[in-house]
């Protein structure tokens, strides 16, 4: 085994584990702390699959601004077992019901795809890079990429008209 195959089968690890903690856990604070360990996993996947740029993204946007966001929303909320409503018992039994006929729906869609036993053949070794990203997003899609900007630009002006209050004179 390679360094490669090592970090592959550590990170798979860490991001299963992580996973599952998201979901055993208690505790909405550890909760959300596995998921930051479950995003930093996924993105040394990233990393290996030279996707530099899709890591940095995935840790700065998710782990970085989302979780810090939840983290706040959480401790802002402040949950106790005695604010808790009660719950009732059939949710446990449609929850049931729906996560088996997803996870029949995942079985069924592995069963029929083909992709899997095939081996992936790349080009060369800089698929992924952010020279190669920019270099496209500012040929082949740069209006798109600008009407995007004018609309996140519109959108951002909305808000801020929103936002403001009237002033009576």
């Amino acid at each position: 085994m390679n360094l490669t195959q090592i970090l592959f089968w550590f990170l798979s690890v860490l991001t299963l584990g992580g996973a599952l903690m998201v979901v055993i856990s208690k505790n909405p604070v550890h909760s959300i702390l596995f998921l930051i360990i479950t995003f930093f996993a996924i993105s040394g996947h990233y990393v290996l699959l030279n996707a530099q740029f899709l890591a940095v993204v995935n840790v700065i946007v998710y782990a970085g601004a989302i979780m810090v966001l939840f983290l706040f929303v959480v401790m802002l909320m402040n949950l106790n077992a005695e604010s808790e409503p009660s719950k009732n018992k059939y949710l446990l039994y449609i929850g049931t019901i729906a996560g088996s006929s997803l996870l029949l729906v995942l079985v069924a869609a592995l069963k029929k795809s083909n992709d899997i036993t095939q081996a992936i053949q790349l080009k060369d070794g800089d698929i992924g890079l952010i020279k190669n990203l920019g270099a496209v997003l500012f040929t082949n899609y740069v209006f798109p990429f600008e009407i995007s900007s004018v609309l996140f630009l519109s959108a951002m002006i909305g808000a801020v008209i929103i936002a403001k209050k009237e002033t009576s004179i």
